[in-house]
């Protein structure tokens, strides 16, 4: 048998740690409120302008948000290049929650379990749709932490919530709020199915525009 296989979890998983980075700010001046009202103790990881975003939003309760620089140790690069491609934050999105070498690991690392993670993606295909766009202007808009993180979260649904569309926001406060801040197996799995649909669909957008474009498009966005 591996010794990746897992044969124990929680139906049921409470949400006290909250990764949340989004290009696509919408609800989140409802949802994060609510979830700081359901759990005052949660604590919500985040980045670049959705931290601002969210200082703003929380105010004088804004004491539970940490820079993910700030959790990690590790700045992040200019234009926000690299911000969450980090061990802890891995680490913290595919700890298994009866593992015993995991729980070493995140002491060891000083590291905690997400929970959730909220993330959806550079806007891609919004940037393709632009009249004269570039090559390298649509190549700057790929995103790679945020599909690296929504596959790793959707990949441990056994222990963690993905979050892609800001439509689901009030169905996961409902159920937090109905269930002593916990969210379900079943629910876990249906929000992998849409992680999974999400990051296909944004990649399969990514390579048909690069298939449709020509080697010298390319070449003359450059000076070599």
């Amino acid at each position: 048998m591996s010794i990746n296989t897992v044969d124990k979890i929680d139906d049921w998983v409470k949400v006290k740690h909250l990764l949340v980075s989004v290009s696509d700010k919408k609800g989140l001046e409802s949802f994060i409120p609510e979830l700081v009202g359901i759990n005052p103790d949660v604590r919500i990881f985040s980045t670049g302008g959705t931290f601002s975003k969210l200082k703003e939003i929380l105010g004088s309760k804004a004491s539970c948000l940490t820079q993910v620089s700030n959790y990690t140790g590790q700045p992040e690069t200019q234009g926000g290049l690299v911000k969450t491609l980090d061990f802890k934050i891995y680490l913290g999105l595919l700890t298994e929650t009866y593992n015993d070498s995991h729980r070493a690991d995140l002491e060891r690392t000083k590291s905690v379990p997400i929970d959730m993670v909220v993330v959806n993606l550079y806007p891609f295909k919004e940037t393709i749709s632009k009249q004269g766009v570039t090559p390298e202007e649509a190549r700057g808009n790929i995103d790679i932490g945020g599909p690296c993180m929504i596959r790793a979260s959707a990949k441990n649904f056994l222990r963690v919530a993905s979050v892609v569309d800001p439509g689901d926001y009030g169905r996961i406060v409902s159920e937090l709020k109905e269930n002593d801040n916990k969210i379900s197996l079943k629910s876990r799995f249906g929000l992998a199915k849409k992680a999974f649909a999400h990051t296909a669909a944004y990649d399969g957008t990514i390579a048909d525009y690069l298939a449709g474009r020509t080697f010298e498009e390319v070449r003359n966005c450059y000076r070599t």
